[in-house]
């Protein structure tokens, strides 16, 4: 199943479950993809450990399979023992709202009170589960699956094989605002949103349409939980955006780029190709491409690990200075 080498025992024992290194009881399978947990070989009661092919082990207590990927081979055994998903039967429920000039493939499951607007498209073999909501104009690829309380905007384009987790709104007016005197006067936002083919996006995602265009999330890119990507955004593809980071307008990343969680970039600038930001920081002015950036206002990586320990050194300095004054004076 997972291309391993078994160092070790006979392969005959039988393994029934998965579970973390930690946890694992007889009869379990378990990974370890990082050295800091190589003590647990000898304390694990799992029925095997799967490791990369470069660990290095004297002698274990368990029988050993190695792999390109400890994580990747783990995840596809954890697949293998998995419980089925939500069975989605393809077809249109009763309570289903199917507007005028719809159009919905062949095994397209449309679940309760679910709404389809006028003239929207939805591929073969998508789910869009109960109580989604999907708007007029809309295009909706093959295999896409939207599960429940999923709200998708007017004219809002999907791609092939794109997952939405529920809560999530795509397509809400854009954050704009045109001060009038004390008042703010609402700046209408006429474009659209596109999300390419293997995207997955997480539970109360909100992603804004576009002013006049298009906000634009590219092929593969994946988004976690209480996300906002605001209007005019491209994120380019591959990406990894992390719960609670935001993404201001008009901002635009490159490929591969990864921002951790609650990160916050401001608007009209870019992040380079494969750039890093890391968790909490707030970036406020254009990232190279591979750079790793952390703090707020973010800086190179290396640039603040300096200053944290600056930082860590304050009171230790301030009671320096404190004492060298105190002498001074008294020599004064």
């Amino acid at each position: 199943m997972v291309g391993g080498e078994l160092v070790g025992g006979d392969g005959l024992y039988p393994v029934t479950g998965v579970a973390g290194i930690k946890e694992a009881e007889k009869g379990d399978i378990t990974f370890l993809a990082n050295d800091k947990y190589l003590p647990f070989l000898h304390e694990t009661k799992a029925a095997a450990v799967i490791v990369s092919r470069e660990t290095v082990v004297e002698k274990a207590g368990v029988p050993l399979i190695r792999a390109a990927s400890p994580s990747q081979a783990f995840s596809r055994v954890a697949l293998h023992f998995s419980p089925p998903s939500a069975n989605f039967r393809p077809g249109i429920h009763d309570t289903a709202v199917i507007e005028p000039g719809a159009r919905v493939a062949d095994g397209v499951s449309v679940g309760p009170h679910a709404v389809i607007g006028e003239g929207t498209q939805i591929g073969a073999r998508s789910v869009v589960a109960a109580n989604s909501y999907i708007g007029p104009d809309c295009r909706i690829g093959e295999d896409v699956l939207i599960y429940p309380n999923v709200t998708i905007r007017e004219r809002t384009v999907i791609g092939d094989r794109t997952i939405i987790h529920s809560g999530t709104v795509i397509g809400s007016d854009g954050y704009g605002y045109e001060p009038n005197g004390e008042e703010h006067e609402k700046i209408p936002h006429t474009g659209f949103v596109l999300i390419e083919e293997d995207v997955e996006i997480g539970a109360n995602v909100c992603i804004d349409r576009g002013r006049f265009k298009k906000t634009w999330i590219q092929k593969g890119t994946k988004i976690d939980n209480l996300v906002q990507v605001a209007h005019n955004v491209i994120i380019g593809p591959n990406s990894l955006i992390v719960s609670q980071a935001g993404i201001s307008g008009s901002s635009e990343l490159g490929r591969n780029v990864i921002i951790a969680g609650q990160a916050g970039i401001v608007g009209h600038i870019t992040v380079g190709d494969y750039a890093i930001i890391g968790a909490g920081a707030g970036v406020t002015k254009p990232v190279p491409a591979k750079a790793v950036m952390l703090g707020s206002p973010a800086k190179p990586i290396q640039e603040q690990k300096r200053l944290f320990a600056y930082i860590a050194r304050l009171p230790e300095l301030f009671k320096e200075v404190a004492e060298l004054r105190k002498k001074t004076g008294e020599r004064g």
